[in-house]
């Protein structure tokens, strides 16, 4: 696969550990697993990663930032998901989800979201189960342990590394305000990987 193709260098990918798994791999996960590795780890299909997230990034900008929601219960994201929630200006919960703030409209901090991206389907699988209750998409990173449930875009990743997160929600911010129109064509966002990664 031709280099300028890929959203950034392939050593970027690489260097971040993207497409580092885990040594279980699950049966939703199979396809997109390139090989084993002599340590029992799986990796993950780089060119399979950038087309997700350049999925991903489409399936987000067709709606308006506001119905936007990014959930993340795990730490290691939480700095990468702030950044996208402020230069994208969609909402973000970084910590513990708030039980029923998408399905009870009697509480005080309910909202309304069209579509969820989830950092990791598990820790996060109260805000999927509500997502589900409501009948909104949800987008969640997937590791090479993740199940597939409930989930209706896959993009694989390493969704535990402060690197990869960071490194993902770089390319999904630029991406996104790509798309829509508030960055231009090989214009590059003022803020670097590494602000998206937790020191």
């Amino acid at each position: 696969m031709a280099e300028e193709k890929f959203l950034v260098p392939r050593d970027v990918y690489l260097k971040s550990g993207i497409h580092i798994g885990t040594k279980f791999r699950t049966k939703a996960m199979e396809q997109f697993i390139y090989k084993t590795r002599p340590d029992g780890l799986s990796v993950l299909n780089l060119q399979k990663i950038d087309e997700r997230i350049k999925i991903a990034a489409s399936f987000l900008a067709q709606y308006p930032p506001e119905d936007i929601l990014i959930v993340c219960r795990r730490e290691n994201g939480w700095k990468a998901v702030e950044l996208f929630g402020k230069l994208a200006g969609a909402r973000v919960f970084a910590g513990r989800y708030p039980p029923g703030i998408l399905t009870n409209p009697n509480l005080e901090r309910y909202i309304e979201a069209k579509i969820m991206l989830v950092v990791d389907a598990w820790p996060d699988r109260n805000a999927v189960l509500d997502a589900v209750r409501i009948g909104i998409p949800v987008v969640a990173l997937c590791d090479t342990n993740n199940m597939s449930n409930f989930i209706d875009l896959v993009v694989p990743c390493n969704n535990k590394g402060k690197k990869s997160l960071g490194l993902f929600f770089y390319i999904l911010t630029k991406e996104f305000l790509k798309l829509k129109g508030k960055l231009n064509e090989g214009e590059e966002l003022k803020e670097k990987v590494e602000d998206f990664t937790e020191e």
